[in-house]
């Protein structure tokens, strides 16, 4: 009886000892979790701080005021003449389509309509007499 009270008593020791590790380990494993999240929410404010200067920088340089004065000191334009604009008789006169609106097949069309009546590809409509003989 005396033995089996011994090795309840050990089994008993051995689990507390596995259970305390077990415990350890979680709890290590929890804090570097913890370390893990605070440096990647350190990073996440760099890299929003990073972002707000570059959209106060681009602010800047998309300035009218900035792009105005540098276009004056840098490009040689003048101011535009009311005469530089020509009236609505200068413009061409509408194309009239080749194909007509709803067509079924355009393409075929403008085949028909470009095509030569006696050849309609690149081959020839007669056949070669000798050619007839091979065949």
């Amino acid at each position: 009886m005396l033995r089996l009270v011994r090795l309840l008593n050990l089994v008993v020791i051995a689990a507390l000892v596995l259970a305390a590790a077990w415990v350890y380990e979680i709890k290590y494993s929890a804090t570097r979790q913890t370390e893990r999240v605070a440096k990647m929410r350190v990073e996440i404010r760099h890299e929003r701080d990073a972002i707000a200067a570059l959209k106060a920088e681009w602010a800047q340089l998309d300035n009218p005021d900035r792009i105005q004065a540098l276009a004056r000191r840098h490009l040689t334009l003048r101011q535009i003449d009311a005469s530089q604009f020509d009236g609505l008789d200068g413009l061409p006169d509408k194309v009239v389509p080749i194909v007509p609106p709803g067509t079924a097949d355009p393409i075929g069309v403008l085949i028909e309509s470009t095509a030569d009546a006696e050849v309609m590809t690149g081959s020839t409509s007669n056949a070669s007499p000798d050619r007839e003989d091979k065949q």
